[in-house]
């Protein structure tokens, strides 16, 4: 189970949220630009201090850990990818900041190519690839991470409607194989219906 409650402040904004999703299912944030969903799920990373925060997952709290120590993987709107680094490297990073993978990381990070449509690009360079094919580089490397709870930032934004049902079918099945919890912000009702049993509405106070 994860249950969360947050309060955030900026400046003249004010975003409370209270809720808690079932282990294994999928919850969708959803509410307009700038309603901080995206802040939400940066306080839930450990990437954003709020003013207030208490965050439970499987019974540890979350927010008395660091980012790294914290058992979730992250997928951010902008992708993150390192532009110097090939796209096997990318994905590899996650698992070793060192790239220094043992056999069975580097079979994650094989399969997690396969897994988004991308076997045989290992080599290539970030800046050699659509935005859409470097959206599906950074959801294999949170693939490739294995973590129970999985925290997706508009996640099939610049995908075509085929790679998105694509993408939205192989999430559903790794969430049934491998029990993970899904925290989700869209703005797309299709990514919450196909993936999530309860829809989560944000919206911002100024």
């Amino acid at each position: 189970m994860l249950k969360v409650d947050i309060k955030i402040r900026y400046d003249d904004l004010k975003i409370d949220s209270s809720f808690s999703v079932p282990a294994g299912t999928g919850a969708a944030l959803m509410g307009p630009s700038g309603s901080g969903k995206s802040s939400i799920l940066s306080v839930i990373a450990g990437f954003y201090q709020a003013q207030y925060s208490e965050i439970y997952f499987q019974d540890q709290r979350l927010d008395a850990l660091g980012p790294a120590q914290r058992p979730l993987t992250i997928l951010f709107q902008d992708h993150n990818l390192f532009p110097h680094l090939s796209v096997w490297k990318n994905i590899a990073i996650g698992l070793n900041p060192r790239l220094q993978l043992s056999a069975a990381q580097n079979l994650l990070v094989e399969n997690s190519l396969e897994w988004v449509g991308l076997s045989g690009m290992q080599n290539r360079q970030p800046g050699t690839l659509s935005g859409g094919q470097q959206q599906r580089v950074a959801l294999a490397r949170c693939l490739a991470r294995d973590k129970p709870l999985l925290l997706l930032d508009e996640p099939f934004g610049g995908l075509d409607e085929i790679r998105q049902q694509e993408m939205r079918e192989l999430i559903k099945r790794l969430m049934q194989e491998k029990h993970l919890t899904l925290l989700l912000a869209t703005h797309q009702a299709e990514d919450a219906r196909q993936l999530c049993d309860q829809v989560i509405d944000v919206a911002a106070v100024r």
